[in-house]
This record gives structure tokens, C-alpha cells and sequence, in this order.
């Protein structure tokens, strides 16, 4: 059976794609984890990410129609696939498991 566990890392990447949904390219998933978790990333390590999620079957990408703003250059887009939500699914699930699991006395 494959590996679906997913880094840290990899687990906001893929959130934040499923934010941007149909807006989710490398610069805007750079800006939103920026805006939203306070966390810097640079351009290379999230292309890894989005690479390497994307080998595993559980991002898909497509391109967009180039444009005269980026020098005729297109934008790669990315969006979860099936095994990507259901993946993303399953760790919030686990996460959840494990915040219920701690005793109440270890926040006080």
C-alpha cells in the first residue's frame, strides 16, 4: 500500500491549495500561508511540495492561459484530487483523535 502519511509541510500546502481551490498556484499559496500562519516559504521548497504531492497522486495540476503580465509565461494551477481530500480528510481525523486524547489537567 502507498504511503498517505503527510509531513508537516505538506499537510499546509495541501490545505492551502484546497483555500484557493480554483486560484492555487505557487505565488498565491506562498502569499496565503503567509497571511494566514504568520510562516514564510520560499518559491522553490512549495514547487518540491506541489511536485512531489503531485507524483503521489494526491494534488493535480493544469496550466492556464499565459498572460502578457508574466511575459507570455502561463501559471501552473493545482487542486486536490480524490485521494488528496480523502488523505487530508483522514489526517484532520487523527489530529482530532489525538487533541481528545490528551487528559484535560495537561492545559491547566
Amino acid at each position: 500500500m502507498p504511503d498517505h502519511t503527510l509531513g508537516e509541510f505538506e499537510e499546509v500546502v495541501m490545505l492551502t491549495v484546497a483555500i484557493l481551490h480554483d486560484n492555487a498556484y505557487t505565488v498565491t499559496i506562498i502569499n496565503e500561508m503567509e497571511e494566514r500562519l504568520n510562516r514564510k516559504a520560499s518559491i522553490g521548497a512549495v514547487q518540491t511540495v506541489l511536485r512531489r504531492l503531485e507524483e503521489k497522486g494526491m494534488l493535480k495540476s493544469a496550466f492556464g492561459e499565459a498572460t502578457h503580465v508574466r511575459g507570455g509565461k502561463r501559471k501552473r494551477y493545482f487542486k486536490l484530487t480524490s485521494l488528496g481530500s480523502k488523505v487530508l480528510k483522514d489526517t484532520k481525523e487523527q489530529r482530532i483523535g489525538l487533541w481528545k486524547a490528551i487528559p484535560k489537567l495537561s492545559f491547566t
